[in-house]
């Protein structure tokens, strides 16, 4: 168990209803975890669709998770 500080932005701040949390999971990698909120929270995009970056660096969706890591999750945004 690891525990980690997530951030969200736009729809998925939304969805989720907070801007950060701290959540403590067994998610091996920004994939796994996603799909863990997505299961919890109701988020309606499907995991390809989000970007992660950890510790302020984008990431792959299946970098390793390490203990004390800020994750954040940034779904596709619409410009105009």
């Amino acid at each position: 168990m690891k525990t980690l500080r997530i951030q969200y932005f736009a729809l998925l701040r939304e969805q989720r209803g907070l801007t950060q949390e701290q959540l403590a999971t067994e998610a091996a990698t920004p994939r796994a975890l996603y799909e863990e909120l997505r299961a919890q929270h109701g988020f309606t995009l499907p995991a390809d669709r989000v970007r992660a970056a950890i510790n302020g660096e984008f990431s792959s969706a299946d970098a390793p998770l390490r203990e004390g890591d800020e994750v954040v999750f940034i779904p596709p945004v619409a410009g105009g």
